[in-house]
């Protein structure tokens, strides 16, 4: 995986809320209904729709939707577009990369 931009990273976490959904999105059987996970058929385990997401931050959808795109450029959410709805979850691989790099820098 490329190096990733620590300023992308860094923006990203720096807003409570965009923690907070990386939080749930870490864990999303913990807070959100297993009914609510796109597992299964599409093959995309975890993911969350971006209407959940807004729901439970108490946010606008357009509000949240941009907090989900500038944590999904800094690598730390992977999406996938399913029929008309978005899902989101979190992108492991791009944590651990990132934790790599600060670990190698610091």
């Amino acid at each position: 995986m490329a190096a990733m931009n620590p300023t992308e990273i860094f923006k990203a976490l720096s807003n409570e809320y965009r923690w907070q959904i990386l939080m749930w999105l870490k864990s999303p059987q913990q807070h959100f209904a297993a009914s609510a996970h796109c597992d299964g058929l599409h093959d995309f385990e975890g993911g969350i729709c971006v209407g959940l997401i807004a729901e439970k931050a108490g946010l606008a959808q357009s509000v949240v939707s941009g907090y989900l795109n500038t944590l999904k450029k800094a690598g730390l959410l992977e999406s996938r577009r399913i029929g008309k709805w978005t899902y989101y979850r979190y992108c492991r691989a791009g944590v651990q990369a990132w934790l790599q790099q600060l670990h190698e820098q610091f």
